[in-house]
């Protein structure tokens, strides 16, 4: 199965439509399977109270709290049905609602055939509700969750209709360190859940979300930017197009290399075969009917002779004929 690559283009366009667009022409150019946005009416995601959190506080200086941030970020209905229209036939679009109001209005009215959840709503049962009844396939992030909290989450989505579900793994910190990933941890919801697993990487680099992928995850998902030094919450904690690019190019060799799981010889190094392997040859010089021995035998290089596997059944036979040194054995 091929790795489903979720761009995630989130709000680092800045609640600018003409980098919106752009962000896409690269998701497109990175040849990754969706592109996704986020999208929420500020007022409806968080009160007046709400902080920011410290990566925000690090990387948007210009706001004092949540809503005054997610207010410069936010785009509008209208936009989302312009993005989802400009993708058309380029790319996989998506976008992960953040309050009811767009959950309901891109089940509804965009009409996407994948419902992301974030990893902040896996504890809002009447969000969970809306997401489960729609009927569409869910990807449901896990980040700063326990594991029972996930199981619940789960029990509801499948009990409310739910058929086709992904867990993602994932450490909701901007960069998240990597010594505290606990790549693992997907594994273990693989097998509880019986379902398929994918890794929504917050990390700097590509490293972690390749080793996802050698461990098994069906979808990555990636925080992307066209500059790293833009103002905005997420733009250093994403990876440039180049590094896109690379991530794409890197998981798809893994994919390539992890194979069919049989074990044979593959077809470029069959021809190197006989060449590293031996063969039973005389050792010294053997005059005909010597016995052959230990001492008169050794194996080496190539094997298009006799296998030393069969060194047991040569050894006390008699010499059919005479053998120079190094000359390969043969039977009478």
């Amino acid at each position: 199965m091929k790795t489903f690559i979720i761009a995630e283009a989130g709000v680092n366009h800045n609640g600018d439509m003409d980098i919106a667009k752009k962000l896409i022409d690269v998701a497109v150019e990175c040849g990754v399977d969706a592109v996704k946005f986020q999208t929420f009416k500020a007022e409806n995601l968080v009160t007046d109270y709400a902080a920011l959190a410290e990566y925000q506080k690090s990387n948007e200086k210009k706001s004092n709290n949540q809503l005054e941030m997610l207010k410069k970020l936010q785009l509008s209905f209208d936009n989302f049905k312009e993005l989802q229209a400009y993708c058309k036939g380029k790319i996989k679009f998506l976008t992960t609602a953040f309050d009811f109001e767009s959950l309901n209005y891109i089940i509804d009215d965009l009409k996407i055939d994948i419902v992301k959840i974030p990893s902040g709503e896996i504890t809002n049962l009447p969000y969970l509700l809306i997401c489960a009844k729609s009927g569409l396939p869910i990807i449901l992030s896990t980040g700063m969750a326990e594991i029972n909290e996930v199981a619940e989450s789960v029990k509801i989505l499948r009990e409310n209709g739910c058929k086709d579900l992904t867990i993602l793994h994932c450490s909701t910190e901007y960069p998240a360190p990597k010594n505290e990933v606990n790549l693992l941890a997907m594994q273990t919801m693989q097998k509880r859940f019986h379902c398929n697993v994918g890794y929504s990487d917050h990390t700097q680099g590509c490293e972690i979300a390749f080793a996802a992928v050698a461990l098994g995850a069906k979808v990555i998902e990636k925080h992307f930017t066209l500059d790293k030094t833009m103002d905005g919450p997420d733009h250093a904690a994403s990876l440039n197009p180049a590094e896109l690019k690379h991530l794409v190019e890197g998981i798809r060799n893994i994919e390539s290399a992890l194979g069919s799981g049989e074990k044979k010889v593959s077809t470029s190094e069959l021809k190197n075969k006989d060449i590293a392997r031996k063969s039973i040859v005389a050792k010294c010089d053997i005059a005909k009917g010597t016995i052959y021995s230990n001492e008169n035998l050794s194996t080496k290089r190539p094997g298009t002779g006799i296998s030393p596997m069969r060194w047991d059944e040569i050894i006390g036979k008699k010499a059919a004929r005479a053998f120079k040194k190094d000359e390969q054995i043969e039977l009478g």
